[in-house]
């Protein structure tokens, strides 16, 4: 069993290790390939502009992280075409069909960017250009298996001139159009041949080399060997679907609705998530995972265990009516605690509002392994993931619940990822994130940005003013925008987005987070301001511009008329730009 995946950079450990193993690969699979080509692999992926493409690598890997085999395609986007560099399988596992699953995966790719087809080197399956008979039956089976997908070698040329005079097996040039009806022009070919020989093979070629192959290519349109080893009805097409690699990973709580206050006035309800979830599933974008458990560990290294024991007991001495809410505030003297559990509550909490509820922890628990499982897919390479919960956990500090929130998920994801790179937090929501704020205000490894209505209108009150900027070590990792009550619109927001963003790409972080709260729209009952469905689809392509490895968490959100379709639009326009869009 393998799947395909791709891999952007070697920033994640898993990307690492398996570029290590395509190295290798290469070195036992290509033994004339020279040491600096395989050694530019990853500066390859992280550096298009210095070598005049830009180069996409697809693994075929287990979940152990072996790899199988893989495929590095190159995208030459000033003359719209793909160029396949390498197609290998691992040594011993050719025959267990990673090399067409690769290829189908390449073409898909190629396809997606709207190419004008692939091209690549194939060796040949002449005797005249090919004395050896054991490696000439290998490139008739390799020509018979591109075949049946439509490509074929472009005839009369010189392409297939050795570098080397006398050299044996020197390799055609292959053209996939990709299932369409595609006419190659004399000077588009020409072009696209001496792209590939001055950047691929900067160095190696001559320039009189260069000029007689362009030279031969004399057929205008360009004409393809007729196919020798199976028939035009046989041809593969092209699959459409959104590939896994490519989709919005999904992780719902299946355990959300069991936290549902029906006090009235009490908006955070379990129908947020049905409305959302009802307009993502008209989309194709989403892959929907199984939630895995965590232990309760990855919350303690973010909030108090004093808090994290007292909650899950409060909890579960409460009969399934009950419901405490805080109504005593001590000022936290931490040697003389109230004991009685109800007394207790406002020793943990910021308002009066949140109750804790025989559910409230298994819920908020939930909402955490959702989130950790997304920031797992997150960590295995993919580079978009949701985690759709509720109870929000924005609020959440590290001792104190409220807001309707108890433990902060997006804090324990950015946590458990800054111990593989620099994470940056952007929370949306209409509300301050006072809980990511506190908990990482003395840390510069996690950079904390908010933007929401000024705290002396709108919840926590407390928090949220522009000076507070961070502490020692963190001064200057939290940024606060704190916006007016009123007239706050599409366009004015996006204006501030725009301006923080260039603080996150100043940054640099491996990972970003996103706390999204859907209460800055139009009509919501616990906001003021004015967002409209094509405002979220807006701040989404401004984010996915970013094409950081992005966690989105659900935050607040509360007008259910609107709620799921502007989640919808949010991420439709940071899908697009994070794939539909990055290469171009």
């Amino acid at each position: 069993m393998f799947r395909i995946r791709r891999i952007y950079d070697d920033s994640i450990s898993i990307n690492k290790e398996a570029i290590a193993q395509i190295q290798e690969i290469l070195k036992t699979q290509f033994y004339e390939l020279p040491e600096k080509d395989i050694a530019k692999v990853p500066d390859q992926l992280k550096n298009p502009q210095k070598y005049g493409y830009r180069s996409i690598l697809f693994v075929a890997d287990d979940l152990k992280g072996k790899v199988k085999g893989f495929a590095l395609l190159l995208y030459f986007s000033d003359l719209n075409f793909c160029f396949l560099d390498y197609l290998s399988a691992a040594k011993y596992k050719t025959g267990y069909g990673v090399g067409g699953v690769l290829y189908e995966k390449v073409r898909e790719e190629a396809l997606s960017l709207g190419v004008i087809g692939l091209f690549y080197e194939c060796l040949p399956d002449s005797p005249k250009l090919c004395h050896n008979p054991d490696i000439l039956k290998q490139n008739k089976a390799r020509l018979r298996f591109y075949e049946r997908y439509g490509a074929r070698p472009i005839i009369n040329s010189m392409y297939e001139t050795p570098i080397e005079p006398g050299k044996d097996n020197p390799p055609y040039v292959v053209f996939d159009s990709l299932g369409r009806d595609v006419e190659l022009r004399q000077e588009t070919v020409r072009k696209i041949v001496k792209s590939v020989l001055e950047k691929k093979y900067a160095g190696v070629c001559t320039p009189d080399y260069n000029k007689m192959v362009l030279d031969s290519f004399i057929d205008n349109p360009a004409r393809l060997r007729k196919a020798i080893y199976t028939k035009k009805t046989e041809t593969i097409p092209v699959k459409t679907t959104i590939p896994f690699d490519k989709s919005i990973i999904l992780v719902v709580s299946d355990q959300h609705a069991i936290h549902h206050i029906k006090e009235r006035g009490y908006v955070e309800s379990p129908v947020r998530i049905a409305t959302i979830l009802k307009e993502l599933e008209k989309t194709e974008i989403f892959e929907r995972v199984p939630i895995q458990s965590f232990g309760e560990r990855y919350i303690t290294v973010v909030h108090d265990k004093d808090f994290v024991d007292y909650f899950k007991k409060a909890s579960d001495t409460l009969k399934p009516s009950q419901s405490i809410y805080p109504y005593v505030f001590p000022l936290r003297n931490t040697a003389r605690p109230p004991r009685d559990l109800p007394d207790k509550a406002g020793y943990y909490c910021m308002d009066t509002f949140t109750p804790i509820t025989r559910n409230a922890y298994i819920a908020a628990k939930r909402a955490v392994d959702c989130t950790l499982t997304a920031t797992r897919y997150i960590l295995l390479g993919h580079r978009l993931a949701y985690a759709l919960v509720r109870p929000p956990g924005h609020h959440a500090e590290r001792r104190a619940f409220g807001g309707f929130c108890y433990f902060n998920s997006a804090a324990i994801a950015a946590q458990h990822l800054s111990g593989h790179g620099k994470v940056a937090i952007l929370d949306l929501d209409h509300h301050h994130g006072n809980g990511q704020e506190r908990i990482f205000y003395e840390r510069r490894d996690v950079l904390t940005i908010s933007i929401h209505v000024h705290p002396r209108f709108n919840y926590p009150f407390f928090a949220g003013f522009r000076e507070e900027k961070g502490k020692g070590k963190g001064k200057g990792y939290n940024i606060n925008v704190p916006l007016p009550e009123q007239n706050v619109d599409g366009p004015r927001y996006r204006s501030i987005l725009q301006r923080v963003i260039k603080r996150i790409v100043e940054f640099s972080p491996k990972f970003l987070i996103v706390p999204l709260g859907l209460d800055t729209s139009k009509r919501d009952p616990t906001g003021t301001w004015n967002l409209l469905s094509r405002d979220y689809e807006a701040n989404g392509r401004l984010i996915g511009s970013l094409r950081f490895p992005t966690l989105v968490v659900q935050e607040g959100g509360y007008n259910n008329r609107v709620l799921g379709i502007n989640a919808r639009s949010f991420f439709k326009g940071l899908w697009e730009t994070t794939f539909s869009g990055q290469e171009k």
